[in-house]
């Protein structure tokens, strides 16, 4: 076993012995793509289960949870002689259309970029139209709020794909298709929020919480905190990533979301509609907002089926399933070959279950 020291000389065979003694079987599970691949690399999962623990991904990969119909949307734009400007693991998720990259190989103009001032420069740079399609969550929705506050140029618009985590976590318990013990939430996404938002979570469905941070440590302190919580009958959210998390999250980021998008019903791929789970630009942007600038290109978007028959990347988001239960995964579906955005984006538990797995050995 790896030994991972922590600051006060633990290590984490003490941790997992620490959990082993408390003789239990919990599911818990996650929702960020940086959780997963720490588990997966370092071997957790096996370690955890060893003494009780399973841990699920959920809808934690915001390039997973973009619908087919949103790509449509940035491939269409992109055919009409636009230039979309995406982030590199948008490029080649899989549509009834095609994907960004086919639509590039086709000649429209699709670009990668870094970050959205890349877009930005772009569009100061060349007299067309350029569109910007925001991905994220919580944590990248303050980097495109900046620019659109500041000011962008007449012809640089945004696609907002952005979505905010708490109305997803609400689906899942709703949906009630996977019972789980206790919750670790993301960090990266919390040190924008703060801790707050996942108390009503605590209150209503008595839900053990732990903000844990991405090293190997702080996942399984995590899974310690939450086993504690339930042996104590105690349901709260705990904050192991003191270290960068503070329960009133970075007020001067949550300010500028708050200025710049309003909350919107919106599907999540694998889910239904969730109410206000989505940001969209408020109406004083709507001069660069892309659904209102190009409406007559997108208005005729043809309605599409997010997973290819077989594929079962909306089970997988939703704590269901594990990918290698897919029947597809490392056969038909691989990352030279996706079929499906769990298999497409680093974050995704497909593509790191894949990179990480006997497989590649």
């Amino acid at each position: 076993m790896s030994v991972f020291k922590l600051r006060d000389g633990g290590t984490a065979k003490e941790i997992l012995d620490s959990i082993s003694r408390y003789e239990v079987d919990y599911k818990f599970m996650h929702v960020c793509g940086t959780h997963q691949d720490t588990m997966v690399h370092f071997g957790l999962e096996e370690l955890l289960k060893d003494v009780g623990v399973e841990i699920r991904q959920g809808p934690g990969c915001p390039v997973c949870v973009t619908t087919g119909t949103e790509i449509g949307a940035g491939i269409a734009l992109a055919e009409a002689g636009i230039g979309v400007c995406v982030f590199g693991d948008m490029l080649n998720v899989p549509t009834p259309i095609g994907s960004l990259a086919d639509a590039r190989s086709r000649g429209a103009d699709v670009r990668i970029v870094y970050s959205i001032t890349d877009a930005v420069e772009m569009a100061k740079r060349e007299d067309k139209e350029f569109v910007f399609m925001a991905v994220g969550f919580e944590t990248t929705a303050p980097t495109t709020a900046v620019p659109l506050i500041r000011g962008v140029p007449e012809n640089f618009s945004v696609y907002s794909c952005h979505r905010i985590v708490p109305p997803a976590l609400e689906a899942i318990f709703q949906m009630g298709e996977v019972s789980v013990d206790g919750f670790i939430q993301p960090g990266h996404v919390s040190a924008i929020t703060g801790t707050e938002m996942y108390e009503p979570f605590s209150q209503k469905y008595k839900m053990p919480q732990v903000v844990a941070g991405f090293e190997p440590l702080d996942i399984l302190m995590a899974c310690h905190m939450l086993v504690r919580q339930l042996a104590d009958g105690r349901a709260e959210v705990e904050n192991e990533y003191r270290r960068l998390v503070r329960k009133e999250g970075n007020p001067k980021a949550r300010a500028m979301m708050a200025q710049a998008f309003k909350e919107e019903d919106r599907a999540w791929r694998g889910f239904p509609v969730i109410p206000l789970s989505a940001l969209g630009l408020k109406e004083e942007y709507s001069a660069h907002d892309a659904k209102l600038v190009h409406e007559d290109i997108l208005k005729d978007l043809p309605a599409m089926d997010e997973e290819p028959k077989g594929c079962r990347c909306g089970e997988v988001l939703r704590g269901i399933i594990r990918s290698e239960e897919c029947p597809m995964f490392g056969r038909a579906c691989d990352p030279n070959s996706p079929k499906g955005p769990c298999m497409v984006s680093r974050e995704g538990s497909c593509n790191i279950a894949f990179r990480y797995s006997s497989l590649q050995r």
